[in-house]
């Protein structure tokens, strides 16, 4: 198991990097090369030579691309310092450089955005995973029942219909004509009453969503589980059906949905853009929407980096819970 523990990091340690270069290159390097000077950006097309050429040196834009891309990495773990003659910024660790509109570090603005997109996150998939799987299994268990087929086509429903339309549908009527929730965001440490309601709505509509996939990949597992042998064996042996269910159906049944779990978490918590930019969070997937209508590359480029990152460790977890829950991934 530790043999495995580690191939992993290293393998995610790997990941990381080909994936930060990767970004690097996409943002300040093809831009370059199709004829766009990130300096530009920066200080505005109305800018004089002089302070045009003052940025490039500033932000290094003139070395070459390796050694941009190690300043850029240096400054993730030991900070930076843009430097243009005698006028020098530090950038305390971990450094993503800074905006191009607002001239503010960008290390800030996504710790600001983050617990609003965790916190989303965090409670739909609560929701999600309770109301997905828990129909699932019902409907597998009483297949063609009027439940089943009731379940099923609220599923269908739940899956056809974009996060926008139920999100602006919910708006509506939950919040502007039956004015039953305040939808305003506060944070949790404000008034944590006012954050749990301001995030009902979101949790519901992108629950809604999830929950209708995991409810029907969790009754398609199912019912081919329960037709297997061993749970013939399970109940000739005269176990209850719940110990049949619970202890062997079930745990089988959590292998596929670890593997969607993983990604769709991975990429919630890199922003849930549809649904903060409908009801106004200020998650990380506004703050994205907002960089890239600006054309604010350090802040995309921080977004992007940040949602990879969860990406790849929720990846790691899941890989880790696949040796909990089944035993053949711990003796391969």
């Amino acid at each position: 198991m530790l043999a495995y523990l580690i191939r992993r990091l290293f393998a995610v340690v790997v990941m990381l990097l080909v994936v930060t270069l990767t970004t690097f290159a996409i943002f300040f390097v093809i831009p370059k090369w199709a004829g766009a000077d990130p300096a530009l950006l920066f200080v505005g097309k109305q800018a004089d030579p002089a302070a045009i050429e003052g940025i490039r040196q500033k932000l290094s834009l003139g070395d070459p691309v390796l050694v941009q891309f190690w300043h850029f990495v240096q400054g993730l773990f030991a900070g930076r310092d843009y430097a243009n003659g005698t006028d020098v910024t530090h950038c305390p660790a971990p450094c993503f450089g800074y905006s191009f509109r607002t001239e503010q570090a960008v290390w800030p603005q996504l710790t600001d955005a983050m617990p609003v997109t965790l916190s989303l996150a965090a409670g739909a998939c609560l929701l999600w995973l309770v109301g997905g799987i828990t129909t699932g299994v019902v409907s597998a268990l009483r297949r063609g029942t009027l439940w089943d087929r009731s379940a099923m086509t609220v599923a269908l429903a739940g899956v056809s219909l974009p996060i926008y339309f139920t999100g602006l549908l919910s708006l509506a009527i939950f919040s502007y004509s039956l004015k039953w929730v305040n939808v305003d965001y506060k944070g949790f440490g404000d008034d944590p009453a006012m954050w749990f309601e301001s995030l009902i709505l979101p949790w519901i509509t992108l629950a809604f969503l999830y929950a209708a996939m995991y409810a029907r990949l969790t009754r398609a597992t199912m019912l081919e589980i329960m037709g297997e042998d061993y749970i013939r064996t399970a109940r000739a042996k005269g176990l209850r059906e719940r110990v049949v269910i619970g202890r062997h159906a079930m745990r089988s049944t959590w292998t596929p949905v670890l593997t969607l779990l993983g990604l769709d978490l991975g990429a919630l918590l890199g922003g849930a853009v549809l649904t903060e930019t409908t009801y106004n969070l200020p998650g990380l997937g506004r703050l994205a929407v907002n960089a890239i209508t600006e054309k604010d590359l350090p802040v995309i480029l921080g977004v992007t980096l940040i949602a990879a990152v969860f990406i790849v460790v929720a990846n790691l977890v899941v890989d880790l819970l696949y040796a909990v829950i089944d035993p053949r991934v711990r003796l391969g």
